[in-house]
């Protein structure tokens, strides 16, 4: 037992495992600096790219469907006509299912209309119901809502982000696919120069 201490090691001193290599690897190709690099774009991407790519084009598809919609509420209006006939439906039905019916009306001139809309399916003939009409006092489709301005806010964003991904995800396989087969090829040359003097054929 050595009462005087560790024993002494000489020689060099072992590198500290902590302590980071420095200057360029020597192993590290240039395939390998291509492709730390693409990775850092799909990273840059995925993280900026694709946040930015949905929420443009969510804002956009809102805000021109939002175009659409006051554009529309502005050409239509609604006024009060009364059924023709009565609305088609299961008798004594409790569900007020949207139905075409035909209505009569009377324009603003004090022209009489009559035309098929979509009303209630528990009206009788004669009852009032609410139609929407242009500005030529025809029958036209109720305006889009604000609802589906959001609606198409947020699928053409979803829509977006899921292409933006796609493609992110498609290019960063293509150039890794391409960088290996650059590796292989390089590899194999130099495997046909360094063979023959590993294997010691070229001493016989």
């Amino acid at each position: 037992m050595n009462t005087h201490g560790p024993r002494r090691v000489f020689g060099p001193r072992p590198p500290l495992l902590k302590r980071p290599a420095r200057g360029p690897n020597p192993l590290r190709r240039r395939t390998d600096r291509i492709q730390t690099w693409c990775t850092v774009l799909f990273v840059l991407i995925l993280v900026v790219g694709l946040p930015a790519a949905a929420i443009s084009a969510g804002y956009a598809a809102h805000a021109s469907q939002m175009r659409v919609v006051a554009a529309e509420t502005s050409a239509r209006h609604q006024i009060t006509a009364r059924l023709a006939d009565a609305a088609p439906g299961p008798a004594h039905s409790d569900v007020r299912e949207p139905r075409q019916a035909r209505v009569r009306w009377v324009a603003d001139d004090g022209e009489r209309h009559t035309g098929t809309a979509t009303v209630a399916g528990d009206g009788d003939s004669g009852d009032e119901v609410r139609v929407w009409v242009n500005r030529e006092g025809a029958l036209a489709q109720p305006p889009s809502s604000p609802s589906t301005a959001r609606t198409m806010g947020w699928f053409t964003g979803c829509i977006t982000a899921a292409t933006v991904a796609a493609l992110a995800f498609t290019g960063r396989a293509r150039v890794r696919r391409a960088l290996d087969r650059r590796r292989y090829a390089r590899w194999d040359a130099e495997w046909k120069v360094v063979e023959p003097a590993w294997s010691g054929r070229n001493r016989r």
